[in-house]
């Protein structure tokens, strides 16, 4: 865990997939997620994200819970098992573009991948929004921030054609801004999508 940029000084080691099993029984238990979160465990803070009842998270909780974040794992793992499902979740995620915090602007543009992947109600017209957002973003040089800002843009041009055009051209904007960090991701983009053709 240690060697991918995991903190471990509160982990445990417990596998995702152990996680998932445990997660089954305790399905939307917000008190008991909320209980997890307050150990400061890794593992059990992961498990929040999992058992947790979307319907009763506010942006409260979302801040709060972000303000928490220590790995990149972590703003994953509750980006992608709860917070894409909360009603706030825009509002959040647009705060977050402009947060200070690392792991909290991470958690920015790591919704916007994951919903890009599950959310097939989205229209184009919500990711080419973040675009500009995507463009501020790529010159953050911290890897945590980098590597999530390229996923959501990589993902953005997976979701369709129109899309990928979109994401094609954004990436050949980031190569002529002068940043290493937005270099960087056009040529993780071009790798995963290809050129316009």
């Amino acid at each position: 865990m240690a060697r991918v940029g995991i903190a471990v000084d509160r982990a445990l080691g417990v596998p995702i997939p152990h996680l998932r099993r445990i997660a089954r029984a305790h399905r939307d238990d917000h008190e008991l997620a909320l209980d997890l979160w307050a150990t400061e465990i890794h593992e059990a803070r992961i498990l929040a994200s999992m058992v947790d009842d979307p319907a009763q998270v506010d942006r409260t909780q979302m801040n709060a819970w972000a303000a928490g974040f220590d790995s990149w794992d972590l703003c994953d793992q509750v980006c992608n098992n709860l917070f894409r499902s909360v009603a706030a979740v825009d509002l959040a995620a647009r705060a977050w573009a402009r947060s200070p915090e690392g792991y909290v602007k991470r958690a920015a543009f790591t919704i916007v991948a994951v919903q890009a992947v599950h959310d097939d109600d989205r229209p184009d017209s919500y990711f080419i929004d973040w675009l500009p957002r995507i463009r501020r973003a790529a010159t953050d040089e911290r890897t945590v921030v980098r590597k999530a800002v390229s996923w959501a843009l990589r993902q953005i041009g997976k979701r369709g054609p129109v899309l990928r055009t979109a994401a094609i051209e954004e990436a050949e904007r980031l190569l002529g801004v002068g940043s290493r960090s937005a270099s960087w991701i056009a040529r993780e983009v071009g790798r995963d999508l290809g050129t316009r053709r």
